[in-house]
């Protein structure tokens, strides 16, 4: 799990993976209270890649997009294993799922998973691996 990004990528945020507007991103007890669990257990999710978390200005914070209808999206704990058994970390990840892709509809996979193409970045995240 990355806790941290490289001295030369915090100086540049607009070349940072995920959501480009902060109101995009939500702190650990933001997705506790959205979800309704306490921020251990958020903490536990985040461990068995349940949920993806990235340091931002030095906060642990998860893509808002991720966490919709105060739940997880459905798909997203698998692509998130598949891609660690690919060895992504979470940055790698994180930048793999909003890498926009014109041959998914909604144009990166993060999207597309909100979406009736989840398997379909499930098929690909799994051939990553390959």
């Amino acid at each position: 799990m990355t806790d941290s990004v490289p001295a030369q990528a915090a100086a540049t945020g607009a070349d940072l993976p995920g959501p480009t507007d902060p109101a995009g991103w939500l702190t650990l007890p933001d997705v506790a209270e959205r979800l309704d669990l306490s921020i251990s257990k958020v903490h536990q999710m985040i461990r068995d890649r349940e949920l993806l978390a990235v340091r931002r200005d030095g906060v642990r914070r998860i893509p808002a997009d991720l966490v919709a209808n105060n739940t997880v999206l459905k798909h997203l704990p698998g692509v998130l294993n598949l891609l660690a058994d690919a060895g992504y970390d979470d940055e790698a990840a994180l930048r793999w799922l909003y890498e926009p892709d014109p041959t998914l509809p909604g144009t990166t996979p993060a999207a597309a998973l909100a979406g009736d193409q989840a398997r379909e970045v499930k098929r690909r995240a799994q051939a990553l691996g390959f």
